[in-house]
């Protein structure tokens, strides 16, 4: 069986920590490396950490962000196959065997992704993060790979290099469409891996807006261009958040029209130019719900008509 190095970066995270440790420690695997590189927590994170010292490594030391933090771990690890787990996700029991298995199974794999719970800050399972069968350019239009699920060998860092430093929030996602474009080769494997948590706290949730910034400036530099999927879903979480009243986003029609004109504008300071493709993804809900519409209303004289 190949042997795996896990990584957790961490900042500030004693309230979740504790249960990211013990979801790693408790898969019994002997072949097991885990190695915490916190960014110098001011809260009781290294206290929690520092109860588990002889099964993990720490190091404690500044850093510029979670990338650095996760470079820093992976140079300081030596297992074949590497993964990188946040300090408030966590795996979910027998994950690393199945990794393991598989892998040592198919030699030609060098990346390996599972499916994910969304869980919530009392570790209620709240969702799944969406995942589908490979496919590269599916990849390009939506982030299929939920980032704790993922398992990757170590020659791919050998051959593509690090993550990302620069990239505070979307450096997974730049780090597979990278390994992708330079043809390292992707495995699906159906089932739970991993459990990711959205709470307040989290970039997911509380910095949506930051978030579609920086993946749009990394996609137009890689691919020359911000793909279309991308840009409607950032106009939907502009209006959104604009909308923050729930009874204003009832009004399906004003809201549907305001996407559409968002995502031109977006389309036009991203791409410099708006595609018909685009046109038509915006343009859809509006026609669907007149056709909504018109049908409730001849329904309606239906039933009013006299018999």
């Amino acid at each position: 069986m190949p042997s795996i190095s896990i990584v957790t970066p961490s900042l500030n995270q004693g309230r979740f920590i504790e249960r990211t440790i013990r979801s790693v420690l408790d898969q019994r695997d002997s072949a097991l490396e885990y190695i915490v590189c916190d960014g110098g927590s001011t809260d009781d994170t290294l206290q929690i950490v520092e109860r588990f010292a002889e099964q993990l490594t720490v190091v404690s030391e500044p850093d510029r962000g979670q990338a650095d933090a996760l470079n820093k771990g992976i140079r300081a690890t030596s297992g074949e196959v590497i993964g990188w787990l946040n300090s408030d996700d966590m795996y979910l029991p027998g994950a690393l065997c199945r990794v393991a298995e598989f892998l040592a199974a198919r030699p030609e794999v060098d990346v390996l992704y599972g499916d994910a719970h969304l869980i919530d800050a009392e570790d209620a399972v709240v969702g799944v993060y969406y995942t589908e069968p490979w496919s590269a350019q599916r990849l390009v239009e939506r982030c299929i790979l939920c980032q704790p699920a993922v398992f990757f060998r170590r020659r791919v860092v050998e051959q593509y290099g690090f993550l990302d430093a620069g990239l505070q929030l979307c450096m997974d996602y730049e780090y597979w469409l990278r390994l992708a474009a330079g043809g390292a080769r992707f495995a699906y494997v159906p089932g739970a891996l991993a459990a990711s948590r959205l709470h307040p706290q989290t970039k997911t949730l509380g910095a949506r807006l930051a978030v579609h910034m920086e993946i749009n400036s990394m996609l137009r530099e890689r691919l020359g261009r911000v793909p279309d999927t991308w840009l409607l879903n950032h106009a939907h979480t502009l209006v959104e958040l604009r909308r923050a009243d729930p009874t204003k986003r009832a009004y399906w029609f004003p809201y549907a029209l305001e996407v559409v004109m968002q995502t031109a504008r977006l389309s036009v300071h991203w791409n410099r130019s708006i595609s018909t493709g685009l046109v038509a993804m915006a343009v859809a809900p509006l026609v669907y719900g007149a056709r909504r519409r018109l049908a409730e209303s001849a329904s309606m004289l239906s039933r009013s008509s006299p018999r």
